[in-house]
């Protein structure tokens, strides 16, 4: 059986906000870190942390909540699947939830946001949406 890591890690997040965790520790990958820093350039996550161990590592996310105790990031949706990939062209980059939320594209110029992608007209593999 084939593992899908960024579903997974993904889903560890949403199951953190979802019982009301300050932070969640995934596993640590090259495009993990990159998503994580999106995410925290863009104001979902409060913030994270490298954690060294004598395997790959892992990333402890903290989470950020609003004053009336919701969760800033609301939703996690793998788009790209193991089985299915997802392509777009610059042409076809949308905003998510009306710009609420973003789309990360892995481009040729790196992993960028749905907004980033538009600006530079690059399209790429559509990994997930964050709102």
């Amino acid at each position: 059986m084939i593992s899908d890591i960024i579903a997974d890690q993904l889903t560890v997040v949403r199951n953190a906000i979802m019982a009301k965790k300050k932070e969640a520790i995934i596993k640590k990958s090259g495009l993990l870190v990159e998503i994580v820093k999106i995410m925290k350039r863009e104001g979902f996550i409060e913030d994270y942390q490298m954690i060294e161990d004598k395997k790959q590592g892992k990333i402890k996310i903290y989470l950020k909540w609003q004053e009336d105790g919701r969760p800033v990031l609301t939703g996690l949706k793998k788009i790209s699947k193991i089985g299915r990939r997802e392509y777009i062209t610059a042409d076809e980059v949308k905003s998510v939830m009306g710009g609420v939320g973003l789309a990360i594209i892995s481009t040729s110029k790196g992993l960028l946001t749905d907004k980033e992608a538009k600006e530079k007209g690059v399209g790429g593999e559509v990994i997930c949406q964050v709102w």
